[in-house]
């Protein structure tokens, strides 16, 4: 099991019931036409990048190969769905259908971008290329763990971004959607930039640092602050970071260096200061100014209150002297667009001939019309003197087509070119996940993936002169073009 998820060790390791009914009862009759075992391709995508950026940050695929790896039904799921009950009071389900169910295992295969890659509309996140019954089947629960962890991760990323070099703390668990929507926010948004988490449970299950400070209830219970602040000092001597804000910031930040002072005569140091309301900019300038004047130039400044990368531009553009950012609600939530939209659609089939034939969504609304066939994504290439140079551009194809070729549509248009000559495919995004229903993808820690993250969002601008050089190879354009002029009857 991969190290950098433990879902089997949270919850259970069957994940079979973790879909939508609908899931299960086309899936019935797929059996009931002898359908089931026919080979498909389905592709999970978006198509719309999230919080007006340009891309998103895909996560969630460790998480995905455990819902992969738990594709079964236990005795108790077979007896539950075996009673649920159609309109006439019969059986939904017949017997040899949940007999089926019971012995199901995922034997296909699974190709996936690596987490925490960079993802454009239209772009496969994750490929699967199984049994009919078995890619549909997984629909719902691929969608769940990566739609959101996606979205996290990506809103993450963007705070970092406006952070710089100042340490940002995730503190969702409280605003989050329930204990799973915390930990799976947790979990993302470490991947996304966050240095440390408060939620404990992500801290156990996922090794995320934890980091915390202590609420005005703290403040409150006590006769006065002073008092608070002295038994916080005293009780966690190693993690002294006071809230200032309970009554008035300015006399708390005082308060603050008095049981500073005496925590240093102990052997030991204030951590920082922690602002929750107010002018942020303005209280942060009082309290840098009175830590530094009072001898704790290196006690920080911690700032909460409603935070996201907008807020955090403008503290700073209005010379806010803030060290640490704790971010709730508006990260754990993905509180402006809650919700990634991400799909999961059928690209091809086998007949009952065993021949792959295409499929496509069709709709009057362009976006929604997807592409057929056994999509890759190919990382393009800006070469100068032979040094091949990457940037944001990638081509869509179809591997049933061969290589990418260099004749494209832009993504989008309708008219084709062809690649400029210094430019040319390079490399494949989408990797092996599972071949022939083994789990083969590389296990990496979270650590890493955040760190490839980081660097990445650092370094990894557009290069090529058109920031927008996503493209269709021409090939697959015009399968989608002709299965648009002569639908199915």
């Amino acid at each position: 099991m991969p190290h950098t998820t433990h879902l089997a060790r949270v919850y259970r390791p069957d994940f079979g019931l973790l879909t939508d009914l609908y899931q299960l009862t086309m899936a019935a009759g797929y059996y009931d036409r002898g359908m089931h075992n026919r080979r498909a391709i389905f592709h999970l995508f978006y198509r719309k990048p999230p919080f007006g950026g340009k891309y998103a940050i895909a996560t969630g695929q460790a998480l995905a190969a455990d819902i992969i790896r738990g594709l079964r039904f236990s005795a108790d799921d077979v007896q539950y769905l075996g009673r649920l009950k159609g309109a006439d009071g019969q059986p939904l389900f017949r017997e040899p259908f949940l007999n089926y169910l019971q012995r199901l295992r995922f034997s296909g295969d699974v190709l996936a971008m690596p987490e925490g890659s960079r993802v454009y509309p239209h772009e496969p996140i994750l490929r699967v290329e199984a049994s009919l019954v078995e890619a549909q089947l997984l629909e719902t629960a691929l969608l769940n763990v990566i739609n959101f962890s996606t979205l996290i991760t990506t809103k993450a990323a963007r705070i970092r971004a406006a952070a710089g070099r100042d340490t940002v703390l995730e503190f969702g668990l409280r605003r989050a959607q329930g204990p799973d929507g915390g930990l799976a926010a947790s979990r993302a948004a470490y991947l996304g930039g966050c240095d440390a988490t408060s939620n404990v449970w992500a801290g156990r299950y996922y090794g995320i640092p934890v980091k915390g400070t202590h609420a005005h209830s703290w403040v409150m219970s006590f006769p006065t602050e002073d008092e608070a602040f002295a038994a916080y000092a005293a009780a966690m001597p190693n993690n002294c970071i006071l809230l200032v804000d309970t009554y008035d910031t300015e006399a708390g930040v005082r308060r603050a260096i008095r049981a500073g002072q005496e925590l240093r005569a102990r052997g030991h140091e204030l951590l920082g200061v922690r602002l929750d309301s107010g002018d942020l900019a303005e209280l942060s300038k009082v309290a840098r100014r009175l830590l530094d004047e009072g001898g704790f130039p290196d006690a920080k400044i911690v700032a909460s209150d409603s935070l996201d990368e907008n807020a955090i531009r403008d503290l700073k553009a209005r010379g806010a002297r803030i060290d640490v950012w704790g971010i709730g609600t508006k990260l754990a939530t993905a509180y402006d667009q809650p919700a990634l939209g991400g799909v999961y659609k059928l690209a091809a089939i086998q007949n009952a001939a065993g021949a792959w034939e295409d499929r496509i969504k069709r709709s009057d609304t362009p976006i929604k019309t997807s592409y057929p066939g056994r999509l890759n994504v190919n990382e393009l290439a800006f070469f100068e003197r032979g040094q091949a140079i990457l940037g944001a551009n990638r081509m869509l194809y179809n591997e049933f087509d061969g290589a990418p070729g260099r004749a494209y549509v832009a993504m989008g248009q309708d008219t084709p070119a062809e690649l400029p000559p210094d430019v040319r495919p390079f490399r494949d995004l989408l990797q092996p996940l599972f071949t022939a229903g083994e789990f083969v993808g590389e296990e990496r820690s979270l650590a890493d993936i955040r760190e490839s993250i980081i660097a990445q969002e650092k370094t990894q601008p557009a290069i090529y002169p058109n920031d927008d050089y996503r493209i269709v190879d021409r090939r697959l354009y015009d399968r989608r073009q002709r299965l648009l002029d002569h639908p199915p009857a």
